[in-house]
């Protein structure tokens, strides 16, 4: 086990970097994930850690330890001072882990369930649109321009491990990726669609949602099949677009469910 007491180790600033700066995460192809959870989900999905930091009161914990030895690497220990300054969270854990992320590119067309995120920006939003859609069983999320940054330490939070279970495609244009996808394209609006139980979504679905106030870009609103809207009660306007994106996520899988029964 190594132990490194200073900012100015060029390990320490990469990590410190990767948890702060999207231009690192993206140039570099790694991120930082923080926390016992977000360690458990990536090693249950396979993956393997690149570098993994404890802080020295973290070593002492049982579950932390028991983490370490399931990612079969020699674990770095910081100062715990120096893991809060390296890590994102407000209140850090005692774990976080360098990860490598996926390719920068991915078949769209190999997608049987997708989601299309254009110009998402709340990392809140993002992550718990991925966690519903790894939740139900979404394989797909692809995020256009002007989307939070999806391995950003919040979005990764706020996904609670669902970005392990589903493949991940950053493209620049929305609009132009959208064709490669060969199943029905539905665009979700707050008003003017159809329910989404009216929808037949036994076959190939990718949905499409946009950020509350501006919504979907007409580049992409073009590209559509079908419109869906979440019947709401009398005087509210809209839902928070996570909210919407988990009733229809659901409602797929309540009709495959169905058709399966």
């Amino acid at each position: 086990m190594s132990l490194l007491r200073s900012r100015d180790n060029p390990r320490v600033r990469r990590w410190h970097a990767l948890a702060h700066d999207a231009r690192a995460r993206r140039s570099q192809r790694r991120a930082l994930i923080e926390g016992a959870h977000l360690l458990a989900a990536y090693l249950a999905a396979g993956g393997c850690p690149k570098a993994v930091l404890v802080s020295e009161s973290g070593s002492a914990k049982p579950e932390i330890a028991g983490l370490v030895r399931r990612a079969a690497i020699e674990p770095v220990t910081l100062p715990d001072g120096l893991l809060r300054w390296v890590a994102d969270a407000a209140t850090p854990t005692g774990l976080a882990a360098e990860i490598g992320l996926p390719e920068g590119t991915m078949d769209i067309a190999r997608a049987t369930h997708a989601v299309f995120l254009d110009g998402v920006q709340d990392a809140g939003n993002v992550g718990a649109i991925l966690r519903c859609a790894a939740a139900f069983g979404v394989d797909t999320a692809v995020l256009g321009r002007g989307c939070a940054d999806p391995w950003s330490p919040k979005v990764l939070r706020a996904g609670m491990g669902g970005h392990f279970m589903l493949r991940i495609v950053e493209v620049p244009d929305l609009a132009a990726a959208l064709p490669e996808f060969r199943g029905s394209l539905i665009c979700a609006a707050t008003a003017g669609g159809r329910a989404p139980d009216e929808l037949d979504l036994t076959a190939a679905v990718g949905w499409i949602l946009g950020a509350e106030g501006q919504g979907v870009s007409d580049a992409v609103a073009a590209r559509t099949t079908l419109r869906a809207s979440v019947p709401l009660a009398k005087g509210i306007e809209s839902l928070n677009v996570a909210a919407a994106a988990a009733i229809l996520f659901h409602e797929r899988a309540r009709q495959l469910s169905t058709r399966g029964a």
